[in-house]
């Protein structure tokens, strides 16, 4: 092959390699930001789980106060 055409050839397969070590960075970048959602995501969920528990209490306990204050339907 031509030098000029094998010189050509390389200069493109370096330019890829950066692109592509370029694009393995912002990836790995994207991962780190998906796990961070993931976790937080995860907290927002055990919260609000546990707000339901909290919830539930709250009625069964109401529930009581009206059956001896007498006035559930």
């Amino acid at each position: 092959m031509n030098e000029k055409v094998e010189n050509l050839i390389l200069e493109h397969l370096r330019a890829m390699r950066a692109d592509l070590a370029s694009v393995k960075e912002e990836m790995v970048g994207m991962r780190a930001e998906m796990r961070s959602l993931k976790q937080h995501m995860a907290g927002f969920m055990s919260h609000e789980a546990a707000q339901d528990g909290d919830i539930a209490a709250v009625k069964l306990q109401l529930e009581r106060i009206g059956k001896r204050l007498d006035i559930v339907e």
